[in-house]
């Protein structure tokens, strides 16, 4: 270095610096990153061109406008303009108008012959940063990666035509797809966008900004909010707990944040409730409220850990997810989300995610080999069992996705899951069988809302669908282990672990009139046409039964303590009050056996009138009975004058003159077809 600067000066050695650095994608030298990324000579840059070129050196692969990091290489072209004007090669002004040029639109696409771009550039950023760029380009090595031509080619048409189709219908302009070998943790396809070479669209767009497509981002490797194909993670961590696919659980309308500033009152897809359900029902059908009691049941902290352990990169900051974490509150990307999917079909044994098959320096030694390995349990088989048979069941789902989704497989056992974000933003498909895992991504790359009703099932299943049903043909079919339930739970005490409610069946009840939800046991008192079969349930949600954090052992004697008792029985209480006509009704609305004064305006009523003339008394009755009559009998003195089993009855009774100047007593009742009585009576006096 001595000789160097003895012999040249500091511009001298600068400009050879600048000549022979590389630049990545080929290009060694300011000259020829001129030409490669904006196919112009370096003296003709603009200052925002020339601060972005100036970038890339740091780090070829990871900031390289062809890959997927082109936030971060925006973000510190802006600091190279600041620091310009800091030392003042150019004012303030000129850094913020170089600052607002869209400098990456200028970027020059060169439709080279690069196969699977993206898993190529994914590949190049792992080798830069473990055997530095320089190493790479002038090393002579050879890479033998996991990809699988075949299945790499059919997830790009897939995604293609499936992004193709989503644009017109559901307003969403990008796609991507991953296919992990869960054995050994292969990635066997990676399709990071519909087409690395297109143009950023629409045109116009400001690249990083606004642009719904940019093919050169990998969206297999963003962070994207997962929506509800987070939520096998969290069950999955309740199943540890000791909670079962049949323990029930209340969808009902419920604040989890009641007495606090900020209300979280989680909806459902539909904005209906179900009340009572099982945890296996729910998750096939995606509801949202049974979630995030899940959540807290199995909680957040260890939700996140399983989700880690799977395989699932970030989620550092569990406070700012909360219980939303659960309906996708937390970012993941989907070559992680995938990896996790496939430990789940690996059994709950983790594999890590590889590339790289083989790496050979230029004398043919190997730098790096892939082995096979056991690989973690990080999760009991018979807890991912469970979930197997709950995601993998089209029952568990057909009445939100219908019978014949795209995830509907009647060949083979196969697991999937949907996500949707708030306001579509993203569409997911997650799902496995035991020889493979994939995963697929559909939405917008700056995030903008889909289409209403850009579900995951509609955006982004079709295309997970149109992948598998051309590579699941060379693959054996292959069963989950065998969840057995009555086995999981023939020693569980609570009914409400193992799908059942503490129930009292076929009560005939009726609703007390001017009560509001109020019921009783039928009997006489109430009206045939009133009576209703219900079954009589315990109204109390599962923190009633059960202590969280030991959902098999002793019930809480002060269920009240836990901070969320009190809100979820609330909801509980509301439903049944609001779903009277269901088929199920709270006990503590259930006042026992139906009392005569609750149905009075159902009692049978009865009047009489007499007329005296001489020594006749006519007498006549009218009754009145809603449930039906069964008699009208007159009497005088004690004696049955008359009978008649209509509404109105008369009789002219002859006074005998041995009661001649006497009061008579004169007596009329009416019995109804539930035995129900009335009666009336008056005492005359008779002279004659």
């Amino acid at each position: 270095s001595l000789e160097i600067e003895q012999k040249f000066s500091k511009d001298e050695i600068l400009r050879m610096y600048l000549n022979e650095i590389p630049y990545g994608s080929n290009a060694y030298g300011i000259e020829s990153a001129a030409q490669t990324f904006f196919a112009k000579p370096a003296k003709e840059l603009s200052f925002d061109e020339a601060a972005l070129l100036a970038v890339l050196p740091r780090a070829t692969s990871f900031f390289s406008p062809f890959g997927s990091h082109t936030d971060r290489l925006k973000y510190n072209q802006e600091a190279v303009l600041d620091k310009m004007a800091n030392l003042g090669y150019i004012s303030k002004e000129e850094a913020e108008k170089y600052k607002a040029e869209d400098v990456l639109g200028k970027i020059v696409v060169k439709r080279e012959n690069i196969k699977a771009p993206h898993f190529v550039m994914y590949v190049k950023e792992y080798l830069d940063s473990k055997y530095g760029a320089e190493e790479m380009e002038k090393g002579g090595m050879k890479i033998y990666t996991t990809l699988d031509w075949d299945k790499q080619q059919i997830a790009e048409k897939a995604v293609k035509e499936g992004v193709e189709k989503n644009q017109d219908r559901w307003n969403a302009g990008n796609a991507a797809l991953v296919a992990i070998d869960p054995k050994t943790g292969q990635i066997l396809a990676m399709v990071g966008s519909k087409d690395y070479f297109e143009k950023p669209f629409p045109e116009g767009c400001t690249v990083g900004k606004n642009c719904k497509f940019e093919g050169q981002v990998n969206v297999a490797v963003r962070d994207r909010q997962p929506g509800s194909s987070f939520k096998p993670f969290v069950y999955l961590t309740a199943f540890t707990k000791g909670y079962f696919p049949e323990t029930i659980i209340y969808d009902v309308e419920t604040d989890f944040n009641k007495g606090s500033e900020d209300n979280y009152i989680p909806q459902n897809y539909d904005g209906q409730f179900r009340g009572p359900i099982k945890m296996k029902d729910a998750l096939g059908m995606s509801l949202n409220v049974p979630a995030v009691k899940t959540l807290y049941l199995a909680g957040v902290n260890d939700s996140i850990v399983m989700a880690k352990n799977l395989g699932i990169i970030g989620l550092n900051d569990p406070e700012r997810y909360g219980l939303s974490l659960v309906l996708g509150g937390g970012e993941v990307q989907l070559l992680d989300h995938t990896n996790a999917y496939a430990t789940l079909a690996n059994n709950g044994k983790k594999q890590t995610k590889t590339a790289i098959l083989r790496i050979e320096d230029k004398e043919g030694s190997i730098v790096e080999e892939f082995k096979d390995k056991k690989g973690d349990q990080v999760v009991k088989e018979e807890y991912v069992a469970m979930l197997d048979s709950v995601i993998s069941d089209n029952k568990n789902r057909a009445s939100v996705f219908g019978e014949n989704s795209p995830l509907r497989f009647d060949d083979r056992q196969v697991a999937a899951k949907t996500g949707t974000t708030n306001e579509f933003r993203d569409g997911w498909t997650m799902g496995y069988t035991p020889g493979i895992a994939v995963g697929v991504w559909a939405g917008n790359n700056d995030n903008t809302p889909m289409k209403e009703g850009a579900d995951g099932v509609n955006v982004a299943a079709p295309i997970w669908r149109s992948f598998l049903d051309q590579v699941l043909s060379n693959y054996s079919k292959e069963e989950f282990p065998k969840y057995d339930s009555e086995k999981a739970m023939k020693d569980i005490k609570k009914d409400i672990l193992i799908g059942k409610l503490d129930t009292e069946k076929k009560v005939e009840v009726c609703e007390i009139p001017g009560k509001d939800d109020k019921w009783c046991k039928a009997n006489k008192y109430c009206p045939e046409d009133e009576i209703k079969e219900r079954v009589v349930a315990q109204s109390h949600n599962i923190l009633w039964y059960v202590d969280r954090e030991n959902p098999q052992g002793e019930r809480p004697e002060k269920p009240e303590k836990d901070p969320q008792f009190e809100r979820w029985e609330e909801g509980v209480r509301n439903w049944y009050k609001k779903n009277k006509d269901k088929k199920i009704i709270s006990d503590e609305d259930l006042e026992g056996d139906c009392d005569e004064g609750d149905f009075e305006k159902y009692m049978p009523k009865i009047t009489m009138t007499t007329d005296k003339s001489g020594n006749r008394v006519k007498i006549e009755v009218k009754a009145d009975a809603p449930f039906g009559i069964e008699s009208v009998k007159i009497y005088v003195e004690g004696e049955e004058v008359n009978s008649s089993g209509s509404s109105s009855s008369s009789v002219i009774y002859e006074v005998p003159d041995s009661k001649n100047n006497s009061n008579l007593k004169i007596e009329a009742k009416v019995i109804d077809d539930n035995g129900n009585e009335a009666k009336v009576e008056d005492n005359i006096s008779v002279s004659f």
